[in-house]
């Protein structure tokens, strides 16, 4: 299970991973009502399976946006419960609603009225000073009640005021035994949990505890982490490409989106990170930083970083 942000970044580590769930990155229901919900909820079927990530607290408009998700073939649609973002709060939704676990309730009761699609729920372990297992246990207990089966847990509370996004994401310290305790209290439900994880080894061993692993940050930085994941996890047998093989089945997809209109860099600043530790990687991430935000850029900007790697390891 993993977490991403756009549809180029899913397409790519999709290539990577066969097996693994990918998500959307949050789209407000405000945006699929009343915005453009072709450009927010198109993807390449390659990316399946997908969910798409709900961010709202009407539970009518949530309803609403979850048959759109159905419309659109997605496989699971999430509702977002752990975002502190100042812009998330002010729309009432994200992790101010952990304070409300009678609202999300009511939210996931409706989206489920509408939809035959697994309806899941991504959390924190608490807000601000409201972070007791015990307030944990009842926002899981409650949500769950109005029919939500699986919960994706970031094992750090959230701080609403005086913390950025990313500071959330980094300084609340990790409480994994919050989550192993859910698990073990609510054994019927399907918990994932999420936060700190950066080898796969390390998510192995998490599954020990829980049901599911969701990995972010580690992966967006270090994509070719995902090329075990299949091994590791899935069939055990499956060969792992090498990057060069990861990079020309990506160039036809490439190549396709330009067609569209779609810029190189939209695409290519998510495979910065594809030769971390190799040699030949700094020149791969300049000769892409450097070209691929140019207008004419193309497909050739992409070739031509790959030869730092080939002239490295000659």
């Amino acid at each position: 299970m993993l977490d991403w942000t756009d549809r180029h970044c899913r397409y790519f580590h999709r290539l990577l991973t066969r097996h693994a769930l990918l998500y959307t990155e949050m789209v407000t229901t405000g945006a699929l009502l009343h915005g453009d919900r072709e450009r927010f909820l198109r993807f390449d079927p390659a990316e399946h399976p997908l969910a798409l990530q709900l961010g709202g607290s009407d539970p009518e408009a949530l309803a609403r946006c979850a048959s759109m998700a159905v419309d659109f073939a997605y496989d699971e649609v999430n509702l977002n419960v752990g975002c502190p973002s100042d812009r998330v709060q002010n729309g009432r939704f994200g992790a101010c609603l952990m304070a409300e676990p009678d609202l999300v309730a009511e939210c996931v009761a409706a989206m489920r009225e509408n939809v035959t699609i697994p309806v899941t729920v991504k959390c924190r372990i608490g807000i601000d000073d409201r972070d007791s297992y015990s307030e944990l246990q009842h926002f899981i207990a409650t949500v769950a009640a109005a029919g939500c089966r699986t919960f994706i847990i970031h094992a750090r509370k959230a701080w609403l005021n005086g913390l950025s996004p990313k500071q959330n994401r980094e300084i609340p310290p990790l409480r994994y035994d919050d989550v192993y305790r859910i698990k073990q209290d609510l054994p019927d439900l399907q918990i994932v949990i999420n936060g700190g994880i950066v080898s796969l080894e390390q998510a192995h061993g998490l599954l020990e505890c829980v049901d599911g692993v969701m990995i972010g940050r580690a992966a967006y930085h270090n994509p070719y982490l995902l090329a075990g994941v299949d091994r590791l996890f899935f069939d055990g047998y499956l060969p792992v490409k090498t990057r060069q093989e990861v990079i020309m089945e990506f160039v036809p997809y490439v190549q396709r989106q330009l067609s569209q209109g779609v810029r190189l860099h939209s695409m290519t600043r998510h495979i910065l990170g594809l030769f971390h530790g190799e040699p030949g990687a700094r020149g791969w991430r300049r000769h892409l930083s450097e070209h691929a935000c140019r207008r004419d850029a193309d497909d050739r900007v992409i070739i031509a970083a790959l030869q730092y790697i080939q002239d490295a390891a000659e």
